[in-house]
Order: structure tokens, then sequence, then C-alpha cells
């Protein structure tokens, strides 16, 4: 049981225990929180996607009884009002045909200036239709304006650029200060270097990333796998994609979806293959995927990669969220290679022993217990998943038990760990969007969703609070990447949503929150972004851990800044970090409510503490 923080009241447990046909149930105790009716495996369906998975019915949660209040919380869309108006493209809006008009793109936070406010990066696509000439749809650079409302800067910032946009994520692979952006395509992948001067240069075929086919390559993440001080680049790649090879709508075993002809796949389809580059310091990288092993498990639909260190051994691991096959778990050796641990880790597939058609991944620490767990959203008539690590090098599926199972009709995309009311316990957003326009006629699904909000309990449970939360989570829309940061550097969190074939949504939290500590992290001997650092801060009885990592949610990247809400504490009695390099120190007596630098070197020495995982 989680203990009182001296800001609320304790929880009492909720014990699990297991329902018919051995699927976990909740047994209620009083005070009651919420009611989940049990599960009850009714046979197997098979979804459009091609995934063999437990069919339950959908479950209600009734309104919770608490005893403690619920959060004001009231998330509202701003982005009309900050100028947000860049419309996303991706396939035709009332129909698709190819798997590949479906996907949509993603979205990255990042302080491209270095002003110290974020600003935004949104992946655009296109269709197979094509545009006249100087009309077609084109990434956007938009250059916060500090008061509220962003400036589209993409010409002058040079990343005006056509095509099937799918993921980004952002680090600084050459150490020189200043953010750079590596975006991937159906087609050719673009690294974007920052050249400091408000501009970014393409250097993609002088670092050595050109590829002599089309690939289709999805999620991204920078990471220093072999802790040279340099940023190497993962990137996750999903169908080996041809219009001419695709079979037509509705003409095969996976072109159907409950009864409608749909577009064919991924299920049928050939899988791409990871692929891991390494830094060699000099602004080039070399392909290593098959000498690392990271091209070896081969047949996976990759979206996502979320990096951390998931059992504590100090050397960074590769989770991957994957469509319609089981997950990936590149488990880092220390020398170079990975193996892939999805299977014997338990974070491959889900309590049911079932793979999942895997979208989005978050990372965190949401219990508090020192060791990172994963949360992961799915296709429809499936629950996300939430993988809480054992601290043994294992996960356990705590979907149910944790509260998740109380919606199956969504289809998730982009999500994150986040404290949206700073009370210093991570709570979890999803966006959702269905891939078939089609079924607003045909069946009784939706193209457009809600979004999902889940307060975290702090006795390892959560609790929907979606229709408590405003009108810029109930809203509907078909949304893929979305990432978390603080736009306004007031402490509270912001999300930014690239929707389908529509406008963004930046939602903002107008309702109460508690203090804040926000951490930009300076690396010397590490890479300078701190990417792969883990702080620990304590405040009072407060005591959190985070991670700075490049790309998460879906496709997307967050704020590298670490955000910590740190209740009614007025100041920091320490941040620990433990940088890439080795280095262990303390930051002492930090101050509330403000935005901090913590450069490597400067803090007070500590012994190194071992980090192996617990037996």
């Amino acid at each position: 049981m989680r203990k009182n923080t001296g800001t609320v009241t304790e929880i009492p447990e909720i014990p699990v225990c297991p329902g018919p046909n051995g699927v976990t149930g909740i047994s209620v105790t009083v005070p009651v929180f919420f009611l989940l009716t049990l599960a009850v495996q009714t046979g197997v369906e098979v979804r459009g996607q091609g995934v063999a998975v437990p069919k339950r019915p959908p479950r209600q949660a009734p309104a919770p009884k608490l005893d403690i209040p619920l959060p004001k919380v009231h998330f509202e869309d701003v982005a009309s009002k900050a100028g947000l108006a860049a419309r996303h493209v991706t396939g035709q809006e009332r129909e698709k045909r190819y798997i590949l008009e479906t996907v949509g793109s993603g979205v990255a936070l990042f302080d491209y200036n270095n002003d110290g406010w974020l600003d935004i990066f949104l992946v655009n696509g296109t269709t197979f239709e094509g545009f006249p000439k100087g009309q077609e749809p084109t990434n956007h650079l938009y250059r916060n304006n500090k008061d509220g409302t962003f400036t589209d800067v993409t010409a002058q910032a040079n990343l005006v650029r056509s095509g099937w946009g799918q993921g980004v994520c952002v680090g600084d692979y050459d150490n020189d200060g200043y953010d750079d952006l590596f975006v991937t395509y159906f087609g050719q992948n673009v690294l974007y270097r920052n050249t400091g001067q408000g501009r970014f240069a393409d250097v993609t075929q002088n670092a050595g990333l050109m590829h002599k086919s089309a690939r289709w390559s999805t999620g991204c993440s920078f990471l220093d796998y072999d802790k040279d001080g340099d940023l190497d680049l993962f990137v996750a790649n999903y169908v080996d994609f041809e219009v001419e090879k695709t079979p037509a709508k509705g003409s095969g075993r996976y072109c159907t979806w409950k009864g409608i002809p749909v577009m064919c796949g991924p299920r049928g389809l050939p899988a791409g293959k990871n692929i891991l580059y390494r830094n060699n310091g000099d602004g080039t990288f070399t392909d290593v995927s098959e000498k690392s092993g990271v091209a070896g498990p081969a047949g996976h639909y990759a979206f996502t990669p979320a990096v951390s260190d998931y059992d504590n051994d100090g050397w960074p691991d590769i989770y991957v969220a994957c469509d319609s096959t089981p997950n990936l778990l590149y488990h880092n050796e220390g020398n170079g290679t990975f193996t892939d641990a999805g299977m014997l880790s338990g974070s491959a597939l889900n309590e049911d022993g079932q793979e999942q058609a895997g979208m989005g991944v978050s990372a965190a620490d949401y219990d508090s217990d020192g060791f990172i767990d994963l949360v992961k959203t799915n296709f429809a008539d499936d629950t996300s998943t939430l993988y809480r690590n054992n601290g043994d090098g294992t996960f356990t599926d705590a979907s149910f038990q944790a509260g998740l199972g109380v919606n199956t009709r969504s289809l998730g995309w982009g999500t994150g760990f986040f404290d949206f009311d700073n009370d210093g316990w991570k709570d979890i957003f999803m966006v959702n969007g269905h891939v078939y326009p089609e079924v607003d006629s045909q069946t009784d699904e939706r193209y457009r969703q809600e979004r999902l909000l889940y307060w975290n309990l702090r006795n390892g449970k959560f609790l929907d609070i979606s229709a408590h939360a405003g009108a810029g989570i109930s809203a509907r829309w078909s949304s893929r990447g979305a990432a978390v940061g603080d736009m306004d550097n007031d402490g509270g969190l912001e999300i930014v949503v690239n929707n389908m074939n529509d406008r963004p949504s930046l939602l903002k939290n107008f309702g109460e929150r508690k203090n804040w500590l926000l951490i930009k992290l300076s690396g010397k001997e590490s890479n300078r972004d701190g990417i792969g650092a883990r702080v620990t801060l304590v405040a009072g009885r407060l005591r959190q851990m985070d991670e700075v990592r490049s790309g998460g949610s879906f496709i997307s990247h967050n704020d590298l800044r670490l955000h910590f809400g740190i209740g009614d504490a007025a100041r920091v009695d320490r941040a620990e970090v433990l940088w890439p390099s080795g280095r262990f120190e303390a930051f002492e007596d930090l101050k509330a409510n403000q935005v901090v630098v913590l450069q490597e070197g400067r803090g007070k020495p500590l012994a190194q503490k071992p980090r192996q995982v617990k037996h």
C-alpha cells in the first residue's frame, strides 16, 4: 500500500482477485473508489489488423466514491488562439485505400533557438493523388512568441518539405549546443542539423544516412547506447510497402473489418527491419543494425520506441511498441550488442499471452519504486496495456488491476505519463482515433474519438476522469502523434496533438496545480542534452525518478526537460543525477516553481550506487 505523502489522505488498497476463467477482476473494499465489472473471456476475435485477441465485453465504471476530492482539472484546446492553424494531410479524409494513408504523423516539442521556450514541429503527410506544384502540404515549425501564441517560421528555418512524413525525434548529435531534428518518412528519412542561426541544414547525405530504396520508417530515438558521449540513432521500420504489391481494399483475408471492406494490412504485408546508427563523432553515422543485433528479430511491425534503462544496470535499453506482432525489448548487453528480451521479460504480449496492435508507448516510474514502467496504446476492441516493472528484469501486465481496463472501444495512438496536477505522481493521457473513416457510416464505431485521462491514485491504480477533464479531453478527433511539455514555463504541462486531416490541438490545463520544478540537463562528458541521464528528486516525503529520453508517445518527441510535481513542498531537498558518463552527483536546496539548469560536474559528487536488478 502506498503511504500518505503528507498532501493527501492515505488511500486503502483495492485487492486483486481472479475472476471467471482466470481473468483478473477487482474486489472492492470500503470506501469504494471505482467498480470494474469482471472480465469474462468470451472467445477470440480476429480484427482487420489480423490480430487474434480475447474478446471482452465493454466495461463501464460508475461514478467514483473517493475519500479525497477529484482534482480540479480543465483542459481546453487553445490551438486556434495560439495561431496553430496548419492542416495535416494524410490521404483522403473520407476513405483510406492503403495502410500508408491511416498512420498519420508525429509532433516534436523542442527549443530550436535556445531562448528557453518550447517551439513546435509538426510532421505532415500527403496523398497518392498529389497536389499542384507549390500547393503541397509541408511540415511546419512554429516559433514560440512567449505570449501564448506561435509564428510559423518553416520557410525561414529551411524546413519546407513535402512527402509521406511519419515520425520525429530530437537530439544534439554533434554536441554544439543546438538541438537537431530527425524526421522519418515513407521514402527517405532526413537529418536536419541546427546551425544555431535559426535555420536547419539537410545533412542526410553527408551524415551517411541515405538508403538506396524506399523505407517506411516510423518512430525514432536518439540515444547513447555505447556511452561514448555522442548520440546514436535508433529508427523503427513498419512495413515494406509497395502500392503495386498491396492487395486492393476489401480483396483479401486482411482487408475486411467487422464485415466491411477496408484497406489491407499490416498482416499479410512484409515487415520492415529496425535500424541502429552509431555516431562516429565526426558528424557521420555507421549502420550497425546487423552487428548490434537490432536487425535480428524479424517479422515485427514496429512503430514507437521508448529508450530506458529498465533493469537499472546503467545501460539504455530500447522498447518498441509493435502493431499486430509481439513488442520488442532490446536489452543492451553493454558490449555494443542487444538481445531481444521481450518474451522473457513479459513485455512482448498481454496477460492473456496475446500479441496486440501496439501504437504508442510511454515510460515512467508511476508507482515510485525506482524502476521504469511502461504504458502502451492498442487497437480498438482491446485495452491499453500497463506493464509494471517487477524490479527483477521482468514486467507484469497490470492493466486491469490498475484500472486501465475500463476502456475497450478506443483506438489509441499518442500517450504519455505526466503529472497534470503536480501532486508528485505520474498520470496518463491517451489520444485516439480510428484507422477506418468508413466506420462512421457502416458500424457503431466512430472515426473521431475522445481523449482519455487517467488520474494516479498513488496506490498502483488509476481512475478514468476523462468525463471531468474539460472539452479538450472530451472533444472528438482522429488523433495520432502527441507530445507533452511546458509551453509557457508556468509549471503546467500542455499536450500538442497532430490530428488526421485537420488542424493540430494544443491542450492547456486551466485547473488547479501544486508546486513544481522543471529541470534541464547540460552534459559535459555526457552528451550535451543529457539524454539517458537519470534524475531522482527528493522533496519532503516525495521521492521521484525520471530519465531524459528522445522520442516516444506515438512517433513523437516530448520536452527534453524533466517536469516534477512536488505537491505542497516549497523547496526540493535534493536532485540526484546519474549521468550517462557514470558521474553521480547531487544538486541541493532548489527553490520550487522554477526552471533550473543542472550542469554536469557542478553538483556535489556522490559515491556511485550499484544499479542492478533486484533478485
